[in-house]
């Protein structure tokens, strides 16, 4: 099975539309799944929710589409300064007033997590295991300089053994690695990427009788689209420039 990952959307139409475009031109993409962030930060929540919905798009709920769902105080993102902390609430209040009612029901019936069996579950074989940031919650940031003792703990409390893949997002940082054999993969963010590249990521993970391959995969989007939505709808000129810059801006 190749299957194509797809995280922190993150309201972004435009990245979102491009990332399906290029999925459906290769060809070779048997399902696709998010993994979270559907909302939060550009001004397309709603739309971005209807196109995986009329797209069929399976997936789980990260830590923005959960704290919006149930209105909790704050979106459990992690700020590192006190403008970032500010210009996280103005995005969250903003998301929260923006949802329909059909989208925030949408996102209260996300699962925290899916496990997929590539060769079905009447065999054995490799497993597929979707979380937003981590096994055990979706706000807890799995970044790529984590040791390999955390790893295996994250591993152990999904019951993951060699040949198996554990895929993430939350960090919007792409990353793979190899512990006991077991693949532990950072999918990065379509919609709001933070490694330095503005472009759109995604991963196509192939998986089944064969060892795991994993690909990383960016699109050019229509960035002054989002930009200029961004701008339309009041929210901070820093969002905009955090797009542009591929999360160096730091604000």
């Amino acid at each position: 099975m190749r299957y194509a990952l797809l995280s922190d959307i993150h309201a972004n139409l435009e990245a979102l539309d491009a990332v399906l475009a290029d999925i459906d031109a290769r060809g070779d993409v048997d399902a696709v799944y998010h993994l979270g962030d559907l909302v939060g930060y550009s001004s397309n929540p709603n739309a971005v929710v209807d196109r995986l919905r009329a797209r069929g798009v399976a997936g789980i709920a990260g830590n923005y589409d959960s704290t919006v769902a149930t209105a909790y105080r704050h979106c459990g993102c992690k700020s590192e300064s006190a403008r970032q902390e500010e210009l996280a609430h103005i995005s969250f209040q903003y998301t929260r007033a923006a949802v329909t009612a059909d989208t925030r029901a949408y996102l209260a019936a996300l699962p925290f997590s899916l496990d997929l069996r590539p060769l079905g579950g009447h065999a054995a074989g490799p497993r597929l295991v979707l979380v937003h940031g981590t096994p055990t919650l979706n706000t807890v940031y799995f970044t790529a300089d984590r040791s390999d003792d955390f790893c295996r703990k994250m591993a152990a409390t999904v019951g993951l053994t060699a040949g198996d893949l554990l895929a993430f997002g939350h960090t919007h940082r792409p990353w793979h690695r190899t512990v006991d054999g077991i693949h532990f993969l950072n999918t990065g963010s379509v919609g709001r990427p933070k490694d330095g590249d503005w472009r759109a990521g995604y991963v196509v993970v192939t998986l089944g009788d064969a060892p795991a391959q994993v690909e990383f995969v960016r699109v050019p989007y229509d960035l002054e689209a989002t930009v200029e939505g961004v701008r339309a709808a009041g929210l901070p000129k820093e969002f905009g420039a955090f797009l542009r810059s591929g999360g160096t801006s730091t604000s």
